[in-house]
């Protein structure tokens, strides 16, 4: 089973990758997407600095943001692996 910090050790550089590049391929018809990236920086700063940190109201917001990680019709592969893996840490954290 993965815990938190496995995840966060192997799943958090893909999606510092694909936060950034699903902002820049979407955020203009998703602007959503400049939220997500914001909340999971913010959490990526938190873990680096406490990797206890308590993640909750990060994910609450992200949970709200993306409409409990519903990808739109139009997302990518990448738009769904970044929604997938942000669901699955939610159910870890």
């Amino acid at each position: 089973m993965t815990t938190k910090q496995t995840f966060i050790a192997t799943e958090f550089p893909k999606l510092n990758f694909y936060t950034s590049q699903i902002l820049k391929v979407h955020g203009a018809h998703h602007p959503e997407l400049g939220t997500v990236r914001e909340l999971f920086v913010d959490m990526a700063t938190k873990v680096d600095t406490d990797p206890a940190a308590d993640l909750t109201p990060e994910l609450a917001q992200l949970a709200t943001v993306t409409n409990n990680y519903t990808v739109p019709a139009d997302g990518c592969e990448a738009y769904q692996a970044t929604y997938a893996l942000l669901a699955d840490f939610q159910q870890l954290a």
